[in-house]
């Protein structure tokens, strides 16, 4: 039996891994307890994504655990030990403003729950494979620094600067800068998970991910993006724009795409290998640009109103350079641009509301 692990497996990015995987044969254990309906409330809950992924793969074993319990994690490693090939970690608290209201939580789950798993990882199969989602906001503020352009519905970075072309690459720094409590949990993660790799020789990756987004997404205001967005276009909620005068900008990669990203590394691993990764030039769009493509999609006008204060440690402008990922990787591409994952998004609402 060859086993992949995959934390946070109702959630977006969890549930499209535990179905690569499981579509390939291996023996997947998802481990999730749905503290993300604890985090963003009930219409925020992954239980339905639980009850599909049990009923679609006789091949998944679901696990409620949290990350946070070592004890509890350690039965899980020992039951499957030697027949584990792979660890894929998306379990998180994902949020700027939840985190802010409970630092322990969020830094326990973001931050002990990864060391929680590294450790074990080392203790039961260190030369697993172990995938990190990681977060394009272990770079703090850093970008709202660059020189950037207000244009009529976007801000972008000045042509003349070497980011304009194809976003930001791995060398911005991540110090001196103001992360968000959030920001700060998953730069201990990050570090953490790159020190395994570096100072054990296990094999780990980082992928700092943009807006991972699609259909499987359980959208709240607090965190997703486009689902939440369209979630509101549907159901005519009002939906909240935070300062930059609503021309920020963010790029969107669909959890599919980004799966066949860990597919591949697991494939060909690397240690302490970190990529930015991301909707990059080819999928990316301001909160304007969004709100008008759900109203075209929906055929309505939507519900908005601006509120001049923007989020603590937001980015105005991220733009993903995903080409050290395609260098070390070049068969992957993209499957999805911005229309065709809002589509889906749209679709899927239509089936669950």
């Amino acid at each position: 039996m060859s086993v992949i692990i995959v934390t946070g497996s109702g959630g977006l990015i969890g549930a499209a891994t535990v179905r690569r995987f499981a579509s390939e044969g291996f023996t997947v254990v998802g481990i999730d307890n749905n503290m993300r309906a604890y985090f963003f409330g009930q219409e925020a809950s992954t239980e339905w994504q639980q009850n599909q992924l049990r009923e679609e793969f006789p091949n998944y074993r679901h696990h409620t655990a949290d990350i946070r319990d070592y004890a509890a994690l350690e039965r899980i490693f020992a039951q499957y030990d030697g027949d584990i090939r792979c660890i894929i970690h998306t379990a998180a608290q994902p949020s700027h403003d939840w985190a802010a209201q409970e630092p322990l939580t969020d830094f326990g789950v973001n931050a002990l729950g990864t060391l929680n798993l590294l450790e074990l990882v080392r203790k039961h199969c260190i030369d697993a494979p172990f995938i990190f989602t990681s977060t394009n906001k272990v770079y703090g503020d850093t970008p709202n620094y660059l020189p950037l352009i207000e244009l009529d519905t976007r801000w972008e970075v000045d042509p003349a600067h070497p980011y304009a072309e194809h976003g930001i690459d791995e060398t911005m720094s991540i110090d001196q800068s103001k992360h968000s409590v959030f920001g700060a949990s998953k730069v201990a993660a990050d570090v953490m998970v790159q020190e395994y790799g570096r100072y054990f020789g296990m094999k780990t990756a980082c992928f700092r991910g943009g807006c991972l987004t699609g259909g499987g997404h359980s959208g709240a205001e607090l965190h997703g993006f486009l689902a939440y967005l369209m979630k509101c276009a549907v159901t005519g909620r009002e939906y909240r724009i935070f300062g930059y005068k609503g021309k920020q900008v963010r790029d969107n990669i669909h959890s599919d795409d980004l799966v066949e990203c860990f597919w591949r590394f697991f494939q060909a691993p690397r240690s302490a290998a970190v990529y930015n990764i991301g909707g990059s030039r080819h999928s990316n769009c301001s909160m304007r640009e969004a709100i008008a493509l759900c109203e075209k999609i929906v055929g309505k006008k939507m519900n908005t109103v601006y509120l001049p204060d923007n989020r603590i440690g937001d980015h105005i402008w991220w733009i993903s350079d995903v080409r050290r990922f395609r260098q070390d990787y070049p068969g992957w591409t993209y499957r999805y641009d911005l229309q065709r994952t809002l589509e889906e998004i749209y679709n899927a609402l239509l089936k669950r509301i």
